[in-house]
């Protein structure tokens, strides 16, 4: 399936103006081809590629209306590493696993402040077409963690951190629920009085093994197992 980007109303199809360049100038497709767009937002359209000039359209022949999204769905909250490579990776795998939604938080130690969110939402709809995704992943601003606090539901609400003198429950013993927010730190792990600040709101603190993992790796962890649970 040749999967691209585009809007999806009233049975009109226009396929995004990057993608059209992408479509022309790069896969060099002719006119024809099978394509399908998706809006990312659980519509896709199948049809025949038009090609007028360096535009790129499509001849619809059908149109598939809510699809059904992941479940259950996964909300990682996540601290930009110094490297923006690795928090880079941890978006394309995470997504690729069916995350629901992002967000950047910044903590205490987290060392990189300016993020290009534009860039990772970019990063998102490339990996959600690679991965045949008809739902896109949301990804939010960057946010202060206390103020992330509060647009979230505590009682669906985890944290992992390192800190092995605070009390954590296992991974494992986390019930199924439709919905999952997951906090992860920075390179350094939340200080402790974060921790007890994230304790003292009802945030369920979690272990992710024995084994210290770094940031992005952890994010991909905890996608991975919220996956084995779609599975």
């Amino acid at each position: 399936m040749k999967l691209f980007y585009g809007e999806i109303a009233d049975q009109k199809v226009i396929i995004n103006d990057e993608e059209q360049q992408h479509i022309v100038k790069v896969l060099r497709m002719k006119n024809g081809e099978d394509i399908h767009v998706t809006d990312g937002k659980g519509n896709l359209a199948s049809g025949k590629l038009l090609i007028e000039g360096k535009k790129a359209g499509i001849e619809v022949s059908e149109i598939k209306t809510l699809l059904p999204a992941f479940s259950p769905k996964l909300h990682i909250a996540i601290a930009p590493t110094k490297n923006i490579d690795r928090i880079e990776f941890f978006v394309e795998k995470a997504v690729e696993m069916g995350i629901s939604e992002i967000s950047i938080i910044i903590t205490e130690k987290t060392e990189r402040k300016n993020i290009n969110i534009d860039k990772i939402r970019k990063q998102a709809i490339a990996a959600s077409k690679q991965s045949l995704r008809f739902h896109f992943p949301i990804i939010n601003d960057a946010v202060k963690l206390t103020d992330f606090l509060k647009s979230i539901d505590v009682e669906h609400t985890f944290v992992a951190h390192c800190h092995e003198n605070l009390e954590r429950k296992e991974l494992k013993a986390i019930p199924q629920l439709e919905e999952i927010v997951f906090l992860i730190g920075p390179e350094g792990d939340f200080s402790e009085k974060e921790i007890s600040f994230l304790a003292e709101n009802n945030i369920k603190a979690v272990s992710l093994g024995d084994q210290r993992l770094r940031t992005e790796t952890a994010g991909v962890f905890v996608a991975a197992w919220n996956y084995f649970n779609m599975i």
